[in-house]
């Protein structure tokens, strides 16, 4: 396994061994003790698998504390812009946004710390796969407006699709003036 370090702490682009033969392919998405020696330590307590036509934008989401997520994030099938937001509280790289492109042929993955907003952008049908940190809980669940002026995000798709919960996210400055989240 190859861990590459993006620039923003704790954030993780992760590259498994991936075992071809005549008979197809294997590698090992996650194991624990693997991980741990990469300095990634989390205990994962849902998984969620979603599928996306080509040009649907999904997020971008989080959830606060106390039940915010870290996510670790591959695509199954398809090609997919993985897109993050640094929203932790005095990070030297809050608001900064990050690129992976994840590709179900490269088996990559991207591992998202807490206190991050998600999205991506489905660039074919792709089946996204993620495990979280902790449980999903309406109540906590915020976000990003996938069009933020100050986010300026480039999601590489002509007329995306986007869900009307989605299109009501707040913008980034909308958070902070409520202060939902802060610098």
């Amino acid at each position: 396994m190859e861990v590459k370090q993006t620039g923003i702490e704790g954030l993780v682009e992760i590259f498994p061994a991936v075992y071809n033969d005549s008979r197809g392919w294997f590698y090992e998405f996650y194991r624990e003790d693997t991980f741990n020696k990469s300095g990634i330590h989390y205990k994962f307590l849902q998984e969620n698998r979603s599928f996306s036509k080509k040009g649907v934008i999904r997020g971008l989401h989080m959830q606060l504390p106390p039940y915010a997520q870290a996510k670790l994030v591959t695509v199954l099938q398809g090609k997919v812009l993985d897109v993050v937001v640094d929203l932790r509280p005095g990070s030297a790289t809050f608001a900064k946004v990050y690129y992976c492109l994840l590709e179900a042929e490269k088996c990559n993955m991207l591992m998202v710390p807490e206190g991050f907003a998600h999205g991506f952008a489905a660039l074919e049908d792709s089946v996204f796969f993620y495990k979280c940190s902790n449980i999903y809980h309406r109540d906590s669940e915020n976000g990003i407006r996938w069009n933020d002026p100050e986010l300026n995000i480039n999601w590489q798709v002509q007329n995306p699709i986007i869900s009307d919960k989605d299109q009501q996210l707040p913008t980034l400055e909308e958070l902070l003036r409520n202060s939902v989240i802060s610098r």
